[in-house]
């Protein structure tokens, strides 16, 4: 049970977000299983997060700010791994942003955070590239950002 806390509190953090009326408009958390990891991940607006919150974890709160958060664990166990990771966010026009993904740890939960800002409506194709040892994958999504 203590092994699941820090991602529950994390998971139970985004989940209070999500019940915010805006954050319906927003992409839900999402699953992808990369090779023998279970990647979790989600864009919000920066804005979902309580000044308290923001300060909390070095966000930079703004209608423009999104925040991607991602969260890598073991398929097997569901242990969160400690991984190397990179990215892009590339608007439809071509324009590139690097993804600055600052690792953050609350007990045995570890999840990756990184802010961009965007305009609204500007689709973002993101490209993160995941290591651990030899092993190496890729997480590729689109989303839409909007807002508030």
């Amino acid at each position: 049970m203590g092994r699941h806390m820090g991602h529950n509190k994390f998971r139970n953090m985004l989940f209070a977000l999500l019940l915010l009326p805006l954050a319906m408009t927003a992409s839900a958390e999402q699953k992808e299983q990369l090779g023998e990891w279970d990647v979790h991940y989600i864009v919000v607006n920066s804005t979902f997060f309580s000044p308290e919150i923001a300060r909390q974890y070095g966000v930079v709160r703004s209608k423009y700010n999104a925040l991607v958060n991602i969260s890598v664990l073991n398929s097997d166990s569901q242990q969160a791994q400690t991984v190397g990771m990179q990215g892009t966010a590339t608007n439809l026009l071509g324009t590139e942003k690097k993804l600055t993904l600052k690792k953050i740890q609350e007990g045995d939960a570890i999840y990756y955070l990184a802010v961009f800002n965007f305009r609204n409506e500007e689709t973002y194709r993101f490209n993160i590239e995941i290591r651990r040892g030899n092993t190496a994958e890729t997480l590729k999504f689109q989303q839409k950002m909007y807002v508030d």
